[in-house]
């Protein structure tokens, strides 16, 4: 960090950095053709209608997925429906050897990844005084340490080939605290990995871009619960929750050459639920 004037006007040795060479037509710049694609969490909700979009976009597409084999004959839907390579591969994220296993196999099957995004989670909405030390290891074990795991053995994929792209995928509840249901340990996994993103796109900053997604409630299995439901409701500025449809192109913007210049970027998108 400069700490004078005068140390502002000092020329620095690679600065300034080359435009990137990208389509300028933005709708080139959102196409994801020889790309390849890997989505945890891939076999419904988000993580499927990212799949989804990446394939769209002429992607290929590897769904990581755990105990939902729908994965598998989703995935060879995708792959006759956009005519690109799209494959299931079965992991556990928050097994460490699992999750490096599977990235090598992904490697070996597509040659390459150019963008990750570990969108796997899970919450088990309880107050702390109710919940059970295993059910917070659990949540941990998923929602930190898997994304680590997965960064950990990405990151050094995308070190070795010089490029790489990696999306978390966060939530509002890391920057609100939610109401009425009291979920603190979901709360904090949350705002964990939104700072362990734009820590990494520093880290990163020479062979890699990282971004955050926060969604708020959707209409998936992840959404508000029975509870929550009339609430998320009220306090959507929207009056709904979200349709999978309506978050496929943020993420396909982030996954694409049209955010070339994004990087450490944490992006809401929650029907306005956290305005009130």
């Amino acid at each position: 960090m400069s700490m004078s004037i005068e140390d502002t006007g000092k020329v620095r040795d690679g600065f300034p950095r080359p435009f990137p060479n990208t389509p300028s037509n933005v709708l080139e710049q959102l196409r994801m053709n020889g790309k390849v694609v890997v989505v945890t969490g891939g076999a419904d909700g988000i993580g499927f209608a990212v799949a989804e979009a990446m394939a769209e976009a002429g992607g290929d597409v590897a769904l990581l997925y755990n105990s939902n084999d729908k994965a598998i004959v989703r995935a060879q839907g995708l792959a006759l429906a956009h005519n690109i390579k799209a494959a299931a591969f079965k992991a556990d994220v928050s097994d460490p050897n699992q999750v490096q296993d599977v990235i090598q196999k992904v490697v070996v099957e597509f040659g390459k990844i150019d963008v990750f995004v570990a969108n796997a989670g899970m919450a088990i909405s309880k107050p702390i005084l109710e919940q059970t030390l295993d059910e917070y290891k659990k949540q941990m074990s998923v929602n930190v340490d898997g994304v680590v795991y997965c960064a950990k053995y990405v990151g050094q994929v995308f070190k070795d080939q010089g490029f790489g792209n990696l999306i978390i995928t966060s939530s509002m509840s890391a920057q609100i605290v939610n109401v009425p249901v009291d979920q603190p340990v979901y709360n904090a996994t949350k705002a964990y990995v939104t700072h362990f993103g734009k820590s990494l796109a520093r880290e990163w900053r020479e062979f890699a871009r990282v971004n955050i997604v926060s969604p708020g409630f959707f209409d998936t299995k992840m959404g508000a619960g029975p509870l929550a439901l009339n609430e998320a409701y009220r306090m959507s500025v929207l009056g709904r929750q979200g349709h999978v449809k309506e978050i496929k192109g943020l993420y396909l913007y982030l996954a694409s050459d049209a955010s070339s210049y994004q990087t450490g970027s944490d992006v809401l998108i929650d029907g306005g639920y956290v305005l009130p």
